[in-house]
């Protein structure tokens, strides 16, 4: 039991810290995995990736409650229809991931969950991180809060989301890269990436729990304290970064995590080609 919390508590904090930067968590679970695993039963080392994810869904809401309940106290009427128009839009931006990623998810984690994606998937969009930053740097976002979102915009965020589904992509990258391409400012981008992730995390965190338990049965006392820690630690690190990130764009652009990325490919493929990697 020990050494499974132990395990949880590293895996929740590489969760926590690479679930909202535009770096995949996939990425770095795929390395960390090598060294610490959290069960030999494969079926819940992949419900564990999934539903710690829960935990840093807990740290988006409690940061942004004020601008995502519209119940209660203290609200104008602007504020109040302002929220709603944000709940409107997120279910707009997750539309094209609930068909298309549904449809497609299971058939993505069969075939593609392998290094050589994860590497090429990180490279690439290091890359377009660089490019897009490079491209839009003389330019002033035609976008600068969420409110100015239109559907239009939102919907191709959307699309955007879509491509997280290939491992190694990253969600909130993907989302990012898809709000600066289209003239977001770094701020609304990345908060409406979080924002998305409420649904998008929620839904596959709960079939990956329903299949588990379809397939499995009944979760043990000791893997509900896995979880439980993984969630509670992810929680705790996502929150810090979060804030954390919101106070880095505010100067700096996303290059730096686009030759991070790189980086991460290229060590990914390094470790894959003498076989550290399965």
């Amino acid at each position: 039991m020990f050494f499974g919390i132990l395990k949880a508590i590293i895996l929740g904090i590489v969760e926590g810290i690479t679930e909202f930067l535009p770096i995949s968590s996939t990425g770095h679970l795929i390395i960390v995995d090598q060294f610490v695993k959290i069960s030999s039963n494969k079926a819940f080392t992949t419900t564990f990736e999934y539903v710690i994810q829960l935990g840093a869904i807990i740290a988006v809401v409690l940061l942004y409650w004020k601008r995502l309940w519209p119940f209660g106290g203290g609200k104008t009427e602007k504020q109040r229809f302002n929220i709603w128009a944000t709940w409107v839009k997120v279910v707009v931006g997750v539309i094209p991931s609930v068909i298309i990623g549904f449809l497609l998810n299971d058939w993505m984690d069969k075939h593609l969950m392998n290094w050589l994606v994860v590497s090429i998937a990180l490279i690439v969009y290091g890359i377009a991180f660089i490019f897009i930053e490079n491209y839009q740097k003389n330019r002033r976002p035609r976008v600068r809060t969420i409110n100015h979102l239109t559907l239009a915009d939102v919907l191709k965020i959307g699309f955007f989301q879509v491509l997280s589904i290939v491992p190694g992509t990253s969600r909130s990258g993907a989302t990012i890269l898809g709000g600066l391409s289209i003239g977001v400012s770094r701020e609304a981008a990345a908060e409406f990436s979080f924002f998305l992730s409420i649904p998008t995390m929620l839904g596959v965190s709960v079939l990956k729990i329903g299949s588990y338990l379809h397939s499995h049965g009944m979760f043990s006392g000791e893997q509900i304290v896995i979880l439980l820690v993984g969630m509670f630690v992810s929680f705790v690190v996502a929150y810090v970064v979060i804030k954390w990130l919101l106070r880095f764009i505010q100067i700096h652009d996303f290059k730096a995590f686009g030759w991070y990325r790189i980086i991460l490919g290229v060590l990914v493929i390094a470790l894959g080609a003498i076989g550290i990697i399965d």
